[in-house]
């Protein structure tokens, strides 16, 4: 059978559009010719904006002609003869930092708790988001940011992709996932992309995290540090009022020795810290229910005793935590044990007037 144009321009007057009419009655064929059953035309938008628009009526279009008994091939166009709208402006992350007068406050941001740990591995990432989503839960305006800049986690744990955006290639207008205000220099970048950089350069870009994103009201911003005692550490305490510090440890003695010197840095940087909390303190069995302490127990608690600081609470390591995480959902969003010693650790962080 032979496909001829008026076969073509039926079928196409059945591709309906999503602001009404179809590709036929709206005139947006152009250049439909028929050779040998290859069909080939264009779909002309009045200007770029339409054009992507009409992208799936493009691809609905293709697969109806194909469908066509006697078409051997389709080459679909689609085209805009308007101008070209003006690309947004560029939002470039990263460079050295401009000169600033001692710290400066968060318009709109009450309170900064800054979590750090001595070292990595400790859960401290896991401990911000499930915090942070805690604290939304009980009815706080919540912010965080994600300053591990060499190694950002929080995108994928909290599961936001979307690349912020920028309406004048200075502010930038962060993300809200599971009732948290959130960025991330995560989302700057391509997937597996590393950042390789000096001080700096990471002052900068902490200097811009802060600076401009546009937080807007918080009880609390909650700040993911990087593990260690480095730049980024410094240039938060120099540049920023923070309220003070949570310091994250698993209660083994390697974790407790490195807790000990995150937690001398704060006293350095005249940083107070406000809490310990004990990370993978117990693990139950799913099966039989056996309670079993994989890494010790108590070490941290003692620790927060022998400092004279409070300590907030046992967090349990759970395979749930790691497939909330991995998922994207953390774990606190839910219900069960673990969420549930995330909602003590909120409520005591609200009660005592720090969050």
């Amino acid at each position: 059978m032979t496909v001829t144009r008026e076969d073509v321009l039926k079928t196409l007057s059945r591709i309906a559009l999503a602001d009404g009419g179809t590709l036929v009655s709206r005139d947006l064929v152009r250049a439909l010719s028929v050779e040998a059953g290859m069909v080939r035309f264009v779909i002309e938008a009045p200007d770029p904006g339409q054009a992507r628009a009409l992208a799936p009526a493009r691809d609905a279009a293709e697969a109806a002609v194909r469908a066509l008994a006697g078409v051997t091939g389709a080459s679909v166009v689609l085209t805009a003869h308007g101008p070209a709208e003006k690309a947004p402006p560029s939002l470039k992350i990263g460079g050295h930092p401009t000169p600033q007068a001692g710290p400066q406050a968060i318009p709109g941001v009450r309170r900064i708790l800054a979590i750090g740990s001595g070292k990595g591995g400790v859960g401290k990432s896991t401990v911000s988001s499930n915090l942070a989503v805690a604290l939304a839960r009980k009815g706080r305006r919540v912010g965080l940011l994600d300053a591990d800049i060499h190694g950002p986690s929080q995108p994928r744990m909290m599961g936001v992709s979307d690349r912020p955006a920028s309406p004048d290639g200075k502010t930038i207008l962060p993300l809200r996932a599971h009732g948290v205000t959130m960025m991330s220099i995560g989302l700057m970048l391509k997937d597996g992309e590393a950042v390789i950089w000096r001080g700096p350069m990471l002052q900068g870009a902490l200097q811009q995290l802060l600076g401009q994103v546009q937080w807007g009201e918080l009880d609390v911003l909650i700040i993911d540090l990087p593990p260690g005692t480095g730049d980024v550490q410094l240039s938060l305490a120099q540049k920023t009022p923070l309220t003070g510090a949570l310091v994250v440890s698993t209660p083994q003695d390697v974790a407790l020795i490195d807790a000990r010197r995150a937690i001398n840095m704060f006293d350095k940087l005249k940083v107070p810290v406000l809490g310990l909390i004990e990370n993978m303190s117990s693990y139950v069995c799913p099966n039989c229910g056996h309670e079993a302490h994989l890494f010790g127990h108590g070490g941290v608690a003692a620790e927060a005793e022998r400092i004279g600081v409070p300590f907030l609470g046992e967090l349990p390591l759970s395979l749930d935590v790691r497939l909330a995480g991995d998922a994207g959902t953390p774990v606190a969003a839910g219900d069960g044990p673990v969420a549930e010693a995330y909602a003590r650790l909120a409520d005591r962080l609200v009660a005592g007037g720090l969050a």
